[in-house]
């Protein structure tokens, strides 16, 4: 009975990096979408092509991410605020955003 909780204990930190992994190559997706808006001025219908591709909807599902219409238009919208997935992701910008939200509402 040892083994077999050990086994599924290890088989699910396996899938945890796995799909952190994938997770990885979807942040690059938008990154490289986000350099192609400001160089081409084609980053969201960029990101909605990989997103609706056969690949693109393989790594999404990998990454944990259900690959439905209404993720393709998040994944345009974020592309389309030119926010690069490590600034977005930190910290600074969380409180930034906060303080700007409070600002609005008051």
């Amino acid at each position: 009975m040892r083994d077999f909780v050990d086994g599924t204990a290890f088989n699910y930190e396996q899938g945890q990096r796995s799909r952190k992994l994938f997770a990885a190559v979807v942040l690059a997706a938008l990154d490289d979408a986000i350099a192609d808006d400001k160089k081409y001025g084609n980053g969201p219908e960029q990101i909605a092509r990989w997103a609706r591709s056969r690949d693109g909807r393989e790594v999404l599902s990998c990454a944990g991410i259900d690959p439905n219409e209404r993720v393709v238009k998040g994944l345009m919208e974020f592309v389309s605020k030119g926010v690069r997935t490590s600034v977005a992701l930190s910290r600074e910008e969380s409180e930034r955003r906060a303080a700007a939200d409070e600002a609005e509402a008051a």
